[in-house]
């Protein structure tokens, strides 16, 4: 019971990996850059979050509605201001860029709110929990995470299937030039593609606040799980990134189960195996973008 307990705890884990990793598979899969500034961004909006509850009052759940769309603004400037200029050189240049960032906000956020650890309280749904039997139990934070997180990769899904903006940053991502040429600016795309995946970001980086304890440096370690989750699923993937997601976080919790210490060396073990054996993930080309 014990071990299906961890297997139950590690999919709701997961459930918070794709989250996290929804935005960085967006950009990957619309514009190929591989945002490093990711997780610190993450930690950006949990502190914007936690500024809304303890100085002005705001529920979390409705700081939420708050933080959402000012990183949706602030990820729709950054692809204006700088990715689009470093997409036009091409090569390395994003990725420098998106280290760059990642290297100044981790120090704007270490000056403002030094290098304490903070989380943002959500009072007794932090520890309310749904018993299945006696052995199994499931948190009401966690399962509300797992839901929304799934219910993201959804709706991402759809709209770049259904919606007119959506099957344009498919379009976009498959042959950009073909695009110009049917009058669609494709850095326009890219803005508003990037928008969208900051916004998840701002998303994921709020259930994180809530869920966990977070400093200035936190960004790292999110980076590193949610390009985990984007590689284990495959590149570009959203069904594929749920998925890794999901791999990941029963992975850490059958490691914790073994040795507590044991939990995210057995998340990299698994990275590892991926790509080792199945070095384009487990959701390839087939279903990508």
């Amino acid at each position: 019971m014990q071990w299906l307990n961890a297997i139950v705890q590690g999919v709701l884990l997961g459930g918070l990996y794709a989250l996290l990793a929804a935005g960085l598979s967006l950009m990957f899969g619309v514009m190929r850059i591989v945002n490093l500034a990711h997780g610190v961004l993450a930690v950006v909006a949990a502190y914007i979050g936690l500024v809304f509850v303890q100085s002005f009052g705001v529920p979390p759940f409705v700081a939420i509605f708050i933080v959402v769309p000012i990183m949706a603004l602030v990820g729709y400037a950054l692809q204006w201001g700088i990715f689009n200029r470093a997409l036009a050189r091409g090569g390395l240049a994003p990725l420098l860029v998106a280290f760059g960032l990642a290297v100044v906000l981790t120090q704007l956020l270490q000056e403002i709110f030094t290098a304490d650890t903070r989380t943002i309280q959500v009072g007794s749904l932090a520890t309310d929990s749904i018993k299945v039997s006696d052995g199994i139990s499931i948190g009401v934070f966690p399962l509300l995470t797992f839901v929304v997180g799934v219910s993201v990769i959804i709706g991402m899904q759809i709209f770049l299937n259904k919606a007119p903006l959506g099957r344009a940053m498919r379009a976009t991502s498959d042959d950009v030039e073909t695009v110009k040429l049917m009058g669609i600016d494709n850095r326009q795309v890219y803005a508003l593609s990037t928008a969208l995946a900051i916004a998840t970001v701002g998303l994921a980086g709020m259930f994180l606040g809530m869920r966990t304890q977070f400093s200035p440096t936190f960004g790292d370690a999110i980076l590193i799980f949610a390009f985990e989750a984007v590689i284990i699923g495959g590149l570009g993937s959203l069904w594929g990134t749920l998925v890794g997601g999901l791999v990941l976080g029963v992975a850490q919790a059958v490691g914790a189960q073994i040795n507590p210490s044991y939990g995210i060396l057995f998340g990299n073990l698994a990275f590892l195996a991926i790509l080792a054996f199945r070095p384009n993930g487990l959701l390839p080309k087939s279903v990508t973008l």
